[in-house]
């Protein structure tokens, strides 16, 4: 197995709260966004769906489990919709959060702040 690398893709200051920044990190286009809880994100920019540019979509929430003629919004700020099927990623887990047949999963990769700046391992 190949060692993992770790790159610098910028300092924390430059990833704004909900809204991905497109990097090329080491031949690969991959999203970066920073959570409301100040976690960070790295999203390699293929929808596992379709193969849409998927950190292009909206980093939203999403209508929760609610009974009938009820309409519960929530987990703002931690869901990915695709920008083309509208399909959901939990951003917490990557994980779909409704599965149409066969499941699919975002590849993510693992992020830390080092000095200031945001590290993304490979």
């Amino acid at each position: 197995m190949a060692d993992k690398k770790q790159i610098s893709v910028g300092k924390v200051a430059d990833f704004p709260i909900g809204k991905f920044i497109i990097k090329d990190v080491d031949g690969r286009e991959i999203g970066i966004t920073q959570l409301k809880n100040g976690e960070f994100r790295a999203v390699r920019n293929v929808c596992p769906h379709k193969g849409a540019p998927i950190c292009k979509g909206q980093i939203c929430g999403t209508s929760l489990p609610s009974g009938v003629g009820e309409l519960i919004y929530g987990r703002d700020g931690e869901v990915l919709a695709c920008p083309w099927h509208g399909y959901e990623y939990d951003l917490l887990t990557g994980h779909e959060l409704i599965q149409v047949g066969k499941p699919t999963k975002l590849l993510m990769y693992p992020t830390a702040v080092e000095n200031g700046n945001v590290v993304v391992t490979l």
